[in-house]
C-alpha cells in the first residue's frame, strides 16, 4: 500500500492522498468547522483526522462517505484531482518532493509544511528540489540507465504485491501437462517439460564460459555444463532456458527489456519449482501454527534458501495477507537485490534506485555477517524511524564471495513466523548519516584525505550501462559454440 491511494477494502482507488488532504482540510475550514467537531461527527480521534489532512493516512471508502456528509459534500468532491488552491498546490508540491527519492537521498529532514510557513519558502525549497533533481539525473544520464530500470520494475512488483497471476497459470498448466500432482518437482518432471515444450537436453564441457545454459531455437537443443555447481540447482538452469521460450520473449531491445524479462523468467521457474497450490497449502498450515520458516520451505521443495525466499515474497501478500521485504546482500554491505512493500526504508539513491547503495550496519543482512555459527537461521528485530522489523536472514557462498538473503516483515506481523522468541536487538537511525556512515569527528579528522579504499564489491554492479543485447555474455563466443554443437545437416 502507497502513500498516495485511497482503499475500498484492500483496492487502491487511485486518489492522491496529498490533494485528499488538502480537499478535506479546505471543505472543513470553508464549513467553519474545527478539526475536533469533524472527528467527533466521523467517531474518529483528531489525530486521524489530521493525519488524512496531512496526506499521512488512506482512509476506507466507509470513512471517506463519513467525511463527505460530515461536511455537506459528496465523495466525488473529494476526490477530485485539482488542489482546492493555489497555496494548497504548492504545498501538496513540496510535500511530494519531500517524500521523493532526492530527499531521502540527501538525508535532509522535511520541513513541516504548515500555514505559517510563507509561500517564498515553499517556492525556494520546490525551486531547490527541481535543481538538485535535474543535476542528479543529468549525472546519472548514461551509467545509471539500469539502476533506473530497477526501479521502475521494482515499483511495478510492489504495485502487484509481487504477484503475477499470468505467470502462475502459465506453470500450473504445464505441470498438469507433465501429469505433476503434488510435492516438489522431480529432475525427471523438468526434463518431461522441456520435452514437451520440444527441447532435447544436452550436457557439455565446453559450455561458454558467460554462460549457464545456451537454448538453440533452430534445433530444439538446450546445452548444459557437465559439471554442476554445489551451490546451484540443477533444475534451475533447464527451467530458466525454456521459460523464455514459454513467455515468447524476443531479443531484449534495451537492458530494461532485459531485466523485465529476466524477473518474468526467474518467477516462472520459482513457480514450477513451488507450485502455487502446493506451497501455498504448506505456507497457510505453517501461518495456522504460527510457524513459518524459510528453512522448512526450502526443504519441503528441495529448493535453494534464495528460491525459497524469493517464492515466499510471492505468495505471503498476496495468498497469506502478510506484507515483506526480501534483500541480497553482499558481504561489502551493497545490496544485490531488494523488494519491499511493508513500509521498509531501504537505501536509495535520487532516482530511487536501491541496487548498488551500502544497507545500515545495524540492518539483519548486515549483523548476520558478524554470527559465528553459520548453520543455524538467524532472527532479528530491528528498530528504525519507519518502525519495529523482524527478519531472518542466512549466509550463502558464491564465486563472488558471501551473501546475505533475508526476509523481513513489520512487527504486527512476526507472530505467524518461527524465530519470533528471538533476543537479538538492533537500532537503526538510517538515513541519518550519524547512524552508522558518518565517522567520528576525531577520526575523520585524522585519515580525511589520507585513505584509498578499493571497492569489494561486485564489478557488475559498478558497471555502467552494458552493451549488447544480454548484457553479461559474448555473443561470439556464443555463436562459435552453437556452431561447433549444431547437428550435421542432412
Amino acid at each position: 500500500m502507497t502513500d498516495t491511494a485511497v482503499r475500498i477494502d484492500d483496492e487502491p482507488m487511485g486518489a492522491d492522498a496529498l490533494t485528499l488532504g488538502r480537499r478535506v482540510r479546505a471543505f472543513r475550514l470553508e464549513k467553519t468547522m474545527t478539526l475536533e467537531a469533524l472527528a467527533a461527527a466521523i467517531d474518529r480521534a483528531p489525530s486521524q483526522v489530521s493525519a488524512i489532512e496531512n496526506g499521512n493516512r488512506e482512509p476506507r471508502l466507509a470513512q471517506l462517505r463519513a467525511i463527505a456528509a460530515a461536511l455537506g459534500v459528496t465523495v466525488d468532491d473529494l476526490l477530485a484531482p485539482d488542489a482546492p488552491d493555489e497555496r494548497a498546490a504548492l504545498e501538496i508540491a513540496v510535500e511530494r518532493a519531500q517524500r521523493g527519492p532526492v530527499f531521502g537521498a540527501l538525508g535532509i529532514d522535511p520541513v513541516r509544511v504548515s500555514k505559517a510557513v510563507p509561500d517564498a519558502t515553499l517556492r525556494a525549497i520546490l525551486a531547490l528540489h527541481q535543481e538538485v533533481a535535474r543535476l542528479h539525473k543529468e549525472r546519472a544520464a548514461t551509467p545509471e540507465e539500469a539502476r533506473r530500470a530497477n526501479a521502475e520494475l521494482r515499483a511495478t512488483m510492489r504495485a502487484r504485491d509481487n504477484y503475477f497471476a499470468d505467470l502462475e497459470a502459465i506453470a500450473a498448466d504445464l505441470l498438469g501437462a507433465v501429469g505433476h500432482t503434488g510435492g516438489p518437482v522431480s529432475h525427471q518432471t523438468v526434463a518431461d517439460m522441456a520435452d514437451r515444450l520440444g527441447f532435447s537436453l544436452h550436457y557439455v564441457g565446453d559450455l561458454p564460459h558467460s554462460t549457464r545454459s545456451v537454448t538453440d531455437k533452430r534445433n530444439g537443443r538446450i546445452y548444459l555444463p557437465t559439471e554442476q555447481s554445489a551451490s546451484r540447482d540443477s533444475r534451475s538452469p533447464i527451467l530458466q532456458a525454456f521459460a523464455s521460450q514459454l513467455l515468447g520473449h524476443d531479443e531484449p531491445g534495451n537492458y530494461a527489456d532485459f531485466l523485465r524479462q529476466r524477473v518474468e523468467t526467474n518467477y516462472l521457474t520459482a513457480a514450477l519449482l513451488l507450485p502455487e497450490k502446493d506451497a501455498v497449502a504448506f505456507l497457510t498450515e505453517a501461518k495456522n501454527f504460527r510457524r513459518i520458516s524459510m528453512e522448512d520451505l526450502r526443504d519441503a521443495f528441495a529448493v535453494s534458501y534464495e528460491t525459497a525466499c524469493h517464492r515466499f515474497t510471492n505468495l505471503a501478500t498476496a495468498r497469506l495477507g502478510i506484507p515483506v521485504h526480501f534483500m541480497k546482500v553482499h558481504e561489502s554491505g551493497t545490496i544485490i537485490k531488494a523488494y519491499e512493500n511493508d513500509s521498509v526504508a531501504f537505501p536509495s539513491d535520487a532516482l530511487g534506485a536501491i541496487e548498488g547503495t551500502p544497507v545500515c550496519r545495524s540492518w539483519t543482512a548486515r549483523t548476520v555477517f558478524d554470527v559465528a555459527d553459520r548453520f543455524s537461521p538467524y532472527y532479528q528485530y530491528t528498530d528504525t524511524p519507519r518502525g519495529t522489523f523482524w527478519c531472518t536472514s542466512r549466509i550463502e557462498k558464491a564465486k563472488e564471495g558471501d551473501y546475505s538473503v533475508s526476509v523481513g516483515v513489520p512487527f504486527a506481523h512476526v507472530k505467524w513466523f518461527r524465530g519470533r522468541e528471538t533476543t537479538h536487538r538492533a537500532v537503526s537511525r538510517c538515513p541519518d548519516e550519524s547512524c552508522c556512515r558518518r565517522p567520528s569527528g576525531a577520526l575523520a579528522e585524522r585519515w580525511e584525505g589520507m585513505a584509498w579504499p578499493a571497492a569489494r564489491t561486485p564489478t557488475s554492479l559498478l558497471a555502467a550501462l552494458p552493451t549488447g543485447t544480454f548484457p553479461g555474455v559474448d555473443s561470439t563466443e556464443v555463436y562459435d559454440f552453437l556452431e561447433r554443437h549444431a547437428p550435421a545437416t542432412p
